[in-house]
């Protein structure tokens, strides 16, 4: 008979369906069955030995909140007949209920060794134990997790243990993840943790790979790229990756109705085996990154979620080098401004944009833009990524050029800075998408990577937007930055380091951004959790970070807490 092995993961979620993943020991019928009558089953599909399940779950009622349990073969697996968590749930918010984001980045899932937590209390599992303590206080209505769910080439010394049982460590990639049951290894390391366990199966979550899903410093330039393919571990990696991202993350990213005409989908669901199926589609990713797209969006009521590929759509030529391929700017752009300038009898009337009434209010209220790297740096590092990509494009000739991809690749020069171009079109389609009748109320930029938490607001010279537009970056969930970096940080929004980075950037003729911002709160270090909640056209922003208590216990504490709108 199967049994869970992992999951089960509360995916999508809207006001009448859902979604739930499980990882299972063997073939079988997964069941969904809630307590007010809604279910779903869905046969488990194969991969590289693997057996998982997305089962879709009909006829939720809007409004409500209602517990569930997974059944294998109609045996109970879900919840386990010993667990000290509350009921799971799938609660189905209407509009009228706002809406709570939660989001951060960069879980790096070692456990803790001798029971001490070598960087500090993890803000997932802190947060899972505040709702579980309290299921009637106000939980996240979606968990946005923004990169480095999984370390592919940082991993703890339990699976550094695991992994040589295996193979020898002394050949390429070494103490690294090599192939697709390792990244499984990875997965089980980070989703079996109780409490993050539990908090997947009670919140919905939308995730959206980074580097480390796959490894440091993930495309940062053509000259890198064809560093890694002349290596022989390179493509088994690579390839494991996107198929291991595909199945833990990516499906569970989608709507029933996109699944339902997602063409892989249905592959791997009508072969015994769908391995060879999903592994043809990770080598067409890897050989023609714009026939793939990542990238996706969800809307909750009035608040739309466009989650953005910023590592495999890049474009890697220097002289035409992007962020972001055509056709994924391209798709970026239509669903920034679908809808945009619809409204009510108002809608050409600009007194009405702000007014709160259907009149002159567009398909949504809140843009969320969801990008691993933040848009908007501390202005020394984003001088420097400029500088250095004009360095590597040539602008001061082949020995700078070679100087320049030495230093990217040691300094990690690789964000949104890096692609000039990209950048400023990223600022232009935020202002356009934030003015006149119809504009949203606010447009955040949800980051992470950085190892740090801020809040920087743009602005642009003769245009002010309608919308409140931000940068919110939130990392690390569970990780740490040394003290050098910290300083940094720190300097790099100083007065003093903005006039440094002015000369850098002389130095590389950079033309000056399209866009001015300051730092309007952090930097803040530590373990944390960033918080939108969005009722009407108001937004708020919390940050807490998870703490230690004297008693062993560990809590989150507010850091920040702000109007945004």
């Amino acid at each position: 008979m199967a049994g869970l092995r992992l999951g089960p993961l509360l995916r999508y979620a809207d006001g009448s369906c859902a979604t739930v993943w499980v990882e299972t020991s063997g073939p079988c019928t997964a069941e969904v069955r809630c307590a007010d009558g809604a279910r779903g089953t869905a046969r488990t599909f194969r991969i590289a030995g693997h057996h998982y399940a997305l089962v879709p779950v009909g006829g939720l009622t809007p409004g409500t909140a209602t517990e569930y349990e997974v059944l294998l073969d109609g045996a109970s697996v879900w919840p386990p007949p010993d667990s000290r968590f509350p009921p799971s749930v799938i609660a189905t918010p209407t509009d009228d209920d706002g809406m709570r984001v939660a989001f951060g980045s960069c879980r790096w899932a070692a456990p803790p060794a001798g029971g001490k937590d070598s960087v500090g209390p993890d803000a997932l599992d802190t947060l899972s134990a505040r709702i579980a303590a309290d299921p009637e206080r106000a939980r996240p209505d979606v968990l946005l997790l923004l990169g480095d769910q999984v370390y592919a080439d940082e991993v703890s010394d339990a699976t550094r243990h695991w992994l040589a049982g295996r193979r020898d460590l002394d050949r390429p990639p070494g103490d690294q993840i090599a192939d697709y049951e390792e990244y499984t290894r990875l997965y089980y390391e980070s989703w079996l943790d109780p409490e993050v366990r539990w908090l997947l199966s009670t919140v919905p979550s939308c995730m959206i790979f980074d580097d480390h899903d796959v490894i440091d410093d993930w495309n940062t330039s053509a000259a890198w790229l064809a560093d890694m393919r002349a290596t022989d571990w390179w493509q088994e990696r690579l390839l494991s990756g996107l198929m291991s991202y595909w199945v833990y993350q990516q499906l569970g990213n989608l709507s029933p109705d996109e699944l339902a005409a997602d063409p892989l989908y249905a592959a791997v669901r009508e072969t015994p085996d769908g391995t060879d199926a999903l592994r043809a589609f990770a080598a067409r990713a890897d050989s023609d990154p714009a026939s793939v797209r990542w990238s996706y969006r969800r809307d909750f009521g009035r608040t739309r979620l466009l989650m953005v590929d910023s590592r495999a759509a890049r474009v890697l030529d220097e002289d035409r080098r992007t962020m972001l391929d055509p056709g994924e700017a391209a798709w970026l752009r239509e669903q920034i401004l679908e809808g945009r300038d619809e409204g009510g009898p108002g809608a050409d009337d600009p007194g009405d944009a702000g007014a709160g009434t259907e009149a002159g209010r567009g398909a949504y209220d809140h843009l969320l833009i969801g990008t691993s790297l933040p848009w908007l740096l501390p202005h020394l590092v984003h001088d420097v990524e400029a500088w250095n990509a004009a360095m590597c494009g040539g602008e001061r000739g082949e020995r700078w050029a070679r100087r320049g991809e030495w230093i990217r690749r040691g300094a990690d020069l690789e964000h949104w800075s890096a692609f000039p171009s990209s950048f400023d079109a990223l600022g232009d389609l935020i202002a356009e998408a934030g003015t006149g009748p119809g504009a949203p109320a606010t447009v955040s930029v949800l980051s992470g990577d950085v190892h740090h938490a801020y809040v920087a607001e743009p602005s642009w010279a003769g245009r002010a937007p309608d919308a409140r537009v931000a940068q919110l970056t939130c990392s690390p969930v569970h990780n740490s930055v040394p003290l050098s970096i910290r300083l940094g940080f720190r300097f790099g929004w100083s007065a003093p380091a903005r006039a440094l980075g002015r000369r850098i950037a002389r130095h590389g003729r950079c033309a000056p951004p399209a866009v001015s911002w300051r730092r309007t709160g952090g930097p803040w270090f530590g373990n944390q959790i960033m918080t939108l909640t969005l009722r009407g056209r108001s937004a708020r922003l919390r940050l807490e970070q998870a703490r230690a208590n004297r008693d062993g216990t560990n809590v989150l504490r507010m850091i920040t807490d702000r109007e945004l709108a």
